[in-house]
C-alpha cells in the first residue's frame, strides 16, 4: 500500500504581486517537494482579486486548504494581509507547523510573523531542504 504524503499549503503574496511571481517560487517549490509531498497550490484556482462575487471563496477555499494541510511553506518576501492571516489561523487556531522564507534581516520582520511562523529561512531552497529533513517519513 502506497504510504499517504504529507500536504504542504503554498502560502505567500498573490494579490498586487509583480506579474508572475505568485506562481514563479510556487512552481520551484513543486520542483524542490513535489516528489515527496502534496503540495495545495491556491493558484490552482481561477478567482480574481478585487472582484466582491469572488472574495468569500478565496478565503475559504484558501482556509479548507489551511485546515487540510500538515504544515504551511511561507513566501515572506514582504507584508501580506492575506498571508499574514493565514500563518496565524494555521499556527493559532489549527496547530500547524510554518516554515517561512524570507530575504528580510529579523529587524525587519514583523512580529506577528516572527511570532506565528515556527521557523523563517533565507531562502525557498533551505527551507525545502529544512522540511525534506524534518517531514519525510
Amino acid at each position: 500500500m502506497e504510504r499517504q504524503r504529507r500536504k504542504i499549503y503554498l502560502s505567500g503574496p498573490i494579490m498586487d504581486e509583480k506579474e508572475g511571481q505568485a506562481r514563479e517560487w510556487r512552481e520551484a517549490a513543486k520542483k524542490l517537494l513535489g516528489d515527496d509531498f502534496a503540495l495545495l497550490d491556491p493558484m490552482r484556482r481561477k478567482f480574481v482579486d478585487r472582484q466582491v462575487d469572488s472574495a468569500n471563496e478565496i478565503v475559504e477555499f484558501d482556509l479548507q486548504d489551511v485546515r487540510e494541510c500538515d504544515l504551511l511553506l511561507v513566501n515572506y518576501n514582504r507584508a501580506s494581509i492575506g498571508t499574514s492571516m493565514e500563518v496565524f489561523y494555521a499556527a493559532h487556531d489549527q496547530g500547524k507547523f510554518v516554515v517561512a522564507f524570507s530575504p528580510l534581516a529579523f529587524a525587519d520582520c514583523s512580529p506577528w510573523m516572527a511570532r506565528f511562523c515556527t521557523k523563517i529561512l533565507p531562502d525557498l531552497e533551505t527551507a525545502a531542504a529544512y522540511i525534506r529533513s524534518h517531514f519525510l517519513d
